[in-house]
Parts: structure tokens; sequence; C-alpha cells
């Protein structure tokens, strides 16, 4: 039949030689080893005896690299490698692996935390050496120079078994609730705290001990720019109060954070005449607007709250932001009694970014629609919880709180491995540099060589035609290049210009 006859004359067989399945995993490991990481990570894990022992830094990293490619379970790892076996010829087992997440206890895992912040002071220096320099955001159309954003949030890894901590959590699924740190300039994942699935949105303790964490994580130049982003279900006064109390001589912190709207504020929100609403951007800087059934061009709008509110009590120099849309057919069954009758829907934003000052370097940071723009922006993280989950979060493979705790660790390390390949190699490739991981595994992790051997070099042959081959090669010359732990780049904190690259840090 013509429309069947693809396969004529067609035979398998199972003879080939150094066949190389997504080989992708030299970009990964390539960055580790250059970076430091994987020299780090044996240094801080325990030492093992006897004449079969393997090296548990370089076990670990092999799986993170696995969970990286997309191994959700310590048995799809151990598969994984089989695709690599001509690469690395020592197999890791899965219960070398196992081994190796026992390992990483309280003491172990701190050591592991230090050596994470040294080696992502090294990277940051690294993205400051590049042509296009240090990652700044751009929110509204306007770039953010010299802030470093850190974004908080939380989700739901849910399970179907009985593990330590797993329990229900307030959307009616079951298992844990982990809180984690991201810096949106990089997307790297900073720290994830894991937490009991019936643990609170709002837990003050639990986002003071992942800000802690975090803040250890960032190599933050003296007199440094940090901006917090929390979203509104982690609003608290006492958060606040602690964000507040970030500001030190050192370092300047302006956070902004949802508010949780009551009647008090619906009466404020009433006194605001119509002539201080303004037309509320979009993150290109172009105004935020929709139209209506009737054709009609509505715009979303801001507006300055902090005049009629009392905020007796609160952190000196807060101010609240409230923007107002037309609500959604599935918002109105949600919408107060307030909000039906004026036919708004209303959003609160607190913040202590000063009205007249704004944020340093940045034109216009300080009105209203920029606050609004900066929350606004904050969702992004979202995309970067959906990622993690798709590299290891979403599945804890034990039912022990410990083993799941230095999984969870691996699914982070696996999320900043992905990012600094991308910053470091992939950042002038437009698609790749901000796929989501099952895109990225789909064209240059999961290629398929062939590796040979001529004049005592080994060679990864790609295939030609395959779109992603120039691009990969060209990724895979970078890494080469990067300086080898012995011979890094010393950037001197004297002698560069405020803005233009991050330090090598405290």
């Amino acid at each position: 039949m013509k429309n069947t006859g693809w396969d004529h004359r067609l035979a398998v067989r199972a003879d080939g030689k150094n066949l190389i399945g997504h080989v992708g995993v030299v970009l990964l490991r390539k960055v580790a080893d250059r970076v430091g990481l994987t020299t780090a990570l044996s240094a801080a894990l325990p030492r093992g005896v006897g004449p079969g022992w393997r090296d548990r830094g370089q076990a670990l990293v092999q799986l993170v690299c696995a969970i990286a490619l997309g191994a959700t379970k310590i048995l799809e790892a151990e598969q994984l490698q089989q695709h690599w076996r001509p690469l690395f010829p020592l197999p890791v087992s899965d219960s070398t692996r196992w081994r190796t997440l026992e390992a990483i206890d309280g003491p172990v895992l701190a050591r592991i935390e230090r050596a994470r912040a040294a080696i992502r002071r090294v990277v940051w220096t690294f993205l400051a050496l590049r042509p296009g320099g240090f990652p700044w955001i751009a929110v509204g159309g306007r770039a953010l120079t010299g802030w470093y954003v850190l974004d908080l949030d939380a989700t739901h890894v849910t399970c179907t078994s009985r593990k330590q901590g797993a329990a229900g959590t307030f959307k009616g699924s079951y298992g844990h609730h982990p809180l984690g740190a991201w810096v949106a300039n990089t997307r790297e994942c900073v720290t994830m705290l894991l937490r009991p699935g019936n643990a609170a949105s709002n837990d003050v303790a639990d986002h003071q001990s992942v800000l802690a964490a975090a803040l250890r994580q960032l190599p933050l130049p003296l007199w440094s720019k940090l901006l917090v982003r929390v979203d509104g279900a982690a609003f608290s006064h006492a958060l606040l109060d602690h964000l507040q109390r970030l500001t030190t001589s050192r370092r300047r912190v302006r956070w902004v954070t949802g508010w949780a709207i009551n009647t008090t504020d619906e009466q404020a929100i009433a006194l605001l005449p119509e002539s201080v609403w303004s037309a509320a951007l979009r993150q290109d800087g172009t105004v935020h607007e929709i139209t209506s059934p009737d054709g009609d061009c509505i715009s979303y709008q801001a507006a300055e709250l902090t005049g009629l509110r009392d905020l007796t009590g609160w952190p000196e120099g807060m101010r609240l932001i409230v923007r107002r849309v037309k609500p959604s057919r599935r918002d109105l069954k949600k919408l107060t009694v307030f909000e039906r009758r004026t036919g708004w829907r209303y959003q609160i934003v607190a913040t202590n970014i000063p009205a007249h000052q704004g944020l340093s370097g940045v034109p216009g940071s300080g009105q209203a629609w920029f606050v609004d723009a900066l929350y606004r922006n904050h969702a992004e993280v979202e995309d970067r919880v959906k990622a993690i989950k798709r590299v290891g979060l979403g599945l804890l493979p034990s039912k022990s709180w410990q083993l799941n705790t230095a999984w969870v660790l691996a699914a982070a390390l696996a999320a900043d491995l992905d990012a600094w390949t991308r910053l470091l190699l992939l950042h002038d490739e437009p698609e790749p540099a901000a796929a989501q991981p099952e895109t990225l595994r789909g064209k240059p992790y999961n290629l398929p060589a062939r590796l040979t051997t001529h004049a005592r070099h080994r060679i990864l042959h790609l295939d030609r035609s395959w779109p992603w081959a120039t691009a990969f090669t060209i990724a895979w010359q970078r890494s080469t290049q990067l300086p080898a732990p012995d011979c890094r780049p010393i950037t001197s904190p004297t002698t560069r210009k405020e803005g233009t690259a991050p330090p090598s840090g405290p």
C-alpha cells in the first residue's frame, strides 16, 4: 500500500556502537564542572571507604543532570544514564544515589548551602563578563538596572501515599506545601523549604526562614539594592514588619506585597475622585486596556490610596496602591457589595517604595502605575514554580522526610544548573533561553549523537541537518571557554561601575 510503504525493505538491528541519547547532559555536566559545583559538592558530602566507593559529589551531580533532563525518580535517573554510558564509563547505581541522599542530613545540608552560595558568586561573575552583562529585569518599559529582585511563592506537591509531613491542603489536595525563593534576574531557585501540606500560606516564621536562606545565597555587593516581592496569600502585619527590618547600612531593601482588602479599605476607595485614577501599564510600557462586549475600550486603572487610609501602626513609609478592573464573568460570584455597586473589582498593593524618589535609577518608579506593574510582574514566578515542578519537585520519591528534603535540594540544584546553562551558553538564542523545561529537552538537550575516537580525541557527531545542531556546538564551545576553577576571573568591586556588573560580593 502506498500510504504505508515507508517501511519497505526496512530492517532493525541492535548492532550500533557508542550511540549517545540526551546528549545535552554534556552541557549541564560541563557547566557544573567549570563553575566548581562538582568539586564543591564532593567536598561537602562525606567520603566513603572501601575499594568500590564512589564519589558522592559526582553521584549527586549526575542525579541533578538527570533531573534537569526529565527524571522524576531515582529509577528514571538510572535509566537515563544508559544513554550516557559511553561518555561516563562508571555508572551510578540507584542504591548509590539513595545512599547519597541519605547522607544529606542537617550538617551536610548546611555545607552544601554554603557551597551553593560560593558557586553562585562565581556564576554571577561570569554573567557580568558576558557581552550583555548581568541580566536586569524590565518592568513597565523601564529597566531596573542595579536592582536584584527576589520573588517568594509557595506551591503544592501532591502525593497518593502516606509520607512524613503529608497532610490535607487548603485547596482540598493531599501532600506537601513547600515555600521557595527565586531571583527574577537569573531565574535561579535560591532556596526551597519543604513544609507539611497543612502549613499556612502566611506563616511568618517560614517566610523569615526562607528570606534568611535566600539572602545567604545572594552574592550582593556592598550598598546593594534588593527588591522583594510577595503575593497577597502571604500577607500579614508581622511579615511587613520583618521586610522593613531587612534594610541595613549595607543593603537597601524595597518590598511589594499584596494586601487583604477589608471594609475600611473600601471606604477609603470610595473617597477617591475619578481624576486621580491613571491608566495601568503593561510590562512593555503600553497602556493596559481591553475591549468590552459593547466595543468600548476600557483601561485598567491604578491610584494612590495612602492618604485616605489610616496606616497607624504599620511600617513607616508604607504606601497603598489600589488597582481597579472590570470584573470578568468568573469573578462575578466573588464580588463584594461595594464592588457590585461600583462595577469594578479592586486589588491593593502595599509597598515601601517612596513616591517622590521611587527606585533609584528608575525614572517614574514612584508612581502608582509603576508600582502596580511591578507587582503584576511578580506573577512570572508562577512560571518558575511550574518549571521546578517539572524538574524534580513535582514528585517526592520517599516516605522519609529527610530523603524528600534531600530530593528537594537536588531539584533546586537542577533548576539552578538549567538556569546557568541557559544564561552562560544559550543567552543569545531567544527560544532556548526562555523555553519551558520540556521544550528545552525536546530541542538541544535531547539531541542524539555518535561518539567516535580520532587522534586520541573523543568527538560527538550531531546530525548536521538537525535544527539545533549549530546552537548546541556554539554552546559547547562556550562551555570550554569558561575559566576552570583554578583560573577564575576576579572582578574587583572598586573598579566596577555601579549597575553594570554584579560583584564578587561578601
